[in-house]
């Protein structure tokens, strides 16, 4: 009997992956809606695929699918997420996960990922090549110069989340989230911290 864990804070894209993975043959489903949840999950109950939204509230996709890669867990991930595939697929890969479908798409495409996840094949969409604009190439580079935690301090930033609250959320130090915080205003060449939603904003990261 295969079994699904769906991680995803919203309940209505829950039931609709619910529904995509009952068609590809799924009887029993565990539900979580942060990182949290699907931890204690994972620790208690052994599944055998992993459908993961990469924004949620009380951690972040990339910490859990390095937590899964780093465990001896065998679940098979696939990303199921609405952020830009050019910035986190291939992060996503690396990580471990078997395929990444954008929530942009149409719910076959995820049944399709599924149907080729569990047949052991990955399914990665083919990524347009990067655009000629020498600013728009060189802001790739740095953004994929950037650690997954780096990356994920950014987006919070730009949310406008305070140090207090990202340090919270991440379990860091105040003095740890700030000195990224500088860290990511030199590597990403802005003047200040408030340029630092500009340049998320204008690369689909938020």
């Amino acid at each position: 009997m295969k079994k699904a864990l769906l991680v995803d804070d919203h309940p209505v894209i829950r039931a609709a992956v619910r529904l995509v993975l009952e068609r590809e043959g799924f009887k029993h489903f565990y539900e979580a809606s942060s990182v949290g949840e699907a931890l204690s999950i994972l620790r208690e109950h052994a599944v055998d695929l992993v459908v993961l939204d990469l924004v949620m509230p009380g951690g972040d996709g990339l910490e859990l699918l390095g937590r899964i890669k780093a465990s001896d867990w065998l679940c098979l991930v696939l990303v199921f997420t609405s952020l830009d595939p050019l910035f986190f697929q291939e992060r996503c890969m690396r990580a471990g996960a078997m395929a990444y479908v954008a929530k942009t798409n149409d719910l076959n495409q995820l049944q399709k990922a599924a149907h080729a996840v569990m047949a052991n094949y990955t399914f990665f969409v083919r990524l347009p090549s990067v655009s000629q604009d020498p600013r728009q190439r060189s802001e790739k580079e740095m953004i994929d110069k950037l650690s997954n935690r780096e990356l994920t301090i950014l987006r919070y930033l730009a949310q406008g989340m305070s140090n207090k609250a990202i340090a919270e959320l991440m379990h860091l130090s105040h003095k740890t989230v700030s000195t990224y915080k500088t860290r990511l205003i030199e590597k990403l060449g802005v003047n200040a911290a408030v340029h630092l939603r500009d340049f998320a904003v204008r690369n689909h990261l938020i």
